[in-house]
């Protein structure tokens, strides 16, 4: 009996998320028109409903471009909800190579969708100013100047040092250092797939970068 009533909450708890996609996908795009929920095929509405049960709650900025490939954005979404929300970094320092991650890219979506978060989790403003303009911030913490070390040296050098490695360890231990290493990672992919997408930011919102020439 109480198997039985198990698999009937799974079944309407995915049912509710069915009729939740058929509402409110909310989907945009520019090149990758938006789909609707009728357009999904069986893979894409298991991505959808996937989603919508993790913790974002939401299909914002690269799904509907992931959605062509269901079965490699239904991977990708659940590492980026690892590397966002249950990563062994600190939310602070996570959201910080975020934001290094989106100005690398010039990724507007993508650095306007995180900025707040980075404010949010204690990443002061004058740090994400200058992460903005593309400066060394002046005034950082200790773990903030190592995880901004280990962050821009591997995208100037494309390795790290002894000294910027043993300075990541020692703060965030090896599997934070791999972490880090994923959220870079993912973040990286995001950025081209919004910026490939051309992904339009909310209306009124100013971009936060210039256009690449």
């Amino acid at each position: 009996m109480t198997r039985l009533i198990t698999v009937c909450v799974i079944c309407f708890g995915a049912g509710v998320l069915a009729a939740q996609g058929a509402r409110n996908l909310d989907l945009r795009g520019d090149r990758f028109k938006p789909l609707t929920w009728e357009q999904l095929t069986p893979p894409q509405k298991t991505m959808v409903e996937a989603v919508l049960a993790g913790a974002r709650g939401t299909l914002g900025g690269p799904y509907n471009v992931f959605l062509r490939s269901p079965e490699m954005g239904n991977l990708a979404q659940k590492f980026g909800e690892y590397v966002r929300f249950r990563s062994t970094v600190p939310r602070k320092l996570n959201e910080m190579a975020i934001l290094m991650t989106a100005k690398w890219w010039s990724s507007q979506f993508e650095w306007t969708a995180h900025k707040p978060a980075a404010a949010m989790a204690g990443l002061s403003v004058e740090v994400i100013d200058a992460i903005q303009a593309g400066a060394r911030p002046s005034r950082m913490q200790q773990d903030e100047a190592t995880v901004y070390d280990f962050c821009s040296e591997l995208r100037e050098r494309k390795r790290v040092s002894d000294r910027t490695f043993r300075s990541a360890i020692d703060l965030l231990g090896e599997q934070g250092v791999v972490d880090l290493l994923g959220v870079i990672g993912y973040y990286d992919l995001v950025a081209m797939t919004l910026n490939v997408d051309r992904y339009p930011l909310p209306p009124g919102t100013a971009a936060p970068f210039p256009e690449p020439q």
